[in-house]
């Protein structure tokens, strides 16, 4: 593993239904914001000496006043390679919703579970597949 893939500096959660589809936030569409517009996981960068699993979960609640139960580790990827200017390092948990809680829209223009087939027809971030899919293979639910 690089260096720069040594220590996630953004982290965020994939949170499931049981039927597949994920909690996605559709950021702010406002100059200077990364993927401005653009439909993503919940998530943000690391503070002081959080864990990635601390920054997830803190991150994740702030945006969208959803406790998560267990956080499962996912993958981590680097921004180069989903093209974004400058590298670093972005881990994914994914979780299970437990199907009774509710959730706020407390960042962005909306927060909505969308099944996958509905997110190929919305503007989304280069890595948004790639991730759901994988969280999607370790539920053990089939893509598609």
């Amino acid at each position: 593993m690089s260096a720069i893939l040594s220590q996630a500096q953004v982290c965020g959660v994939v949170l499931l239904r049981a039927d597949g589809a994920a909690l996605l936030q559709h950021r702010d569409d406002i100059p200077g914001i990364a993927d401005p517009g653009l439909w993503v996981f919940p998530g943000g960068h690391r503070e002081g000496h959080e864990t990635s699993e601390q920054a997830a979960r803190r991150e994740f609640l702030e945006e969208t006043r959803y406790q998560c139960g267990v956080l499962l580790p996912l993958t981590v990827i680097s921004g180069a390679t989903f093209g974004y200017e400058r590298d670093f390092a972005m881990e994914f948990f994914w979780a299970r919703f437990d199907e009774a809680s509710t959730f706020e829209c407390c960042e962005g223009q909306e927060l909505r579970f969308v099944q996958r087939a509905e997110a190929e027809r919305l503007p989304v971030c280069s890595y948004l597949f790639h991730v759901w899919d994988r969280a999607l293979a370790n539920q053990g639910v089939p893509v598609r």
